[in-house]
């Protein structure tokens, strides 16, 4: 059972971002990291904007998932998500501006603006990238 393989997709609305076999999926759902391995029980669940790792006979891919779905069934692992990024895709220059730019406009935002929570999400978003990006180097 431990040369069995499952089936791992990462697809965003643009692209197939990932696509290739893994011993082991790890992505952060709503309610916790999540481990994927053959024989898990058929699942579908939301996910929240987090590192999801793709572990195989090569090492391991990172990828930033930010938001969506995963499906597993019939040892295939399917992420359909609102976007999603390999380590060694992501511009980490461009993701830092990001970063700065999203804590000014925290800093600016009130406590009740609608503006904080986009903000804080899109800071979330802009840390996750650059945490991934920064795997491929490590």
């Amino acid at each position: 059972m431990a040369d069995r393989k499952l089936l791992c997709e990462v697809v965003s609305p643009e692209r197939i971002v990932y696509s290739g076999e893994a011993e082991m999926v790890v992505v952060r759902g709503v309610e916790g990291e999540l481990g994927i391995m053959t024989g898990h029980i058929p699942i579908v669940t939301p996910l929240e904007i987090g590192e999801m790792r793709v572990k195989h006979d090569d090492g391991q891919e990172y990828i930033a998932v930010l938001g969506g779905y995963l499906e597993f069934s019939n040892d295939k692992a399917t992420v359909l998500a609102d976007a999603a990024e390999l380590a060694q895709q992501i511009d980490v220059s461009r993701a830092e501006q990001k970063k700065q730019e999203r804590e000014r406009e925290l800093t600016e935002a009130k406590a009740d603006d609608e503006a904080l929570v986009a903000a804080e999400i899109s800071l979330r978003k802009a840390l996750l990238r650059i945490k991934v990006a920064q795997r491929r180097n490590g």
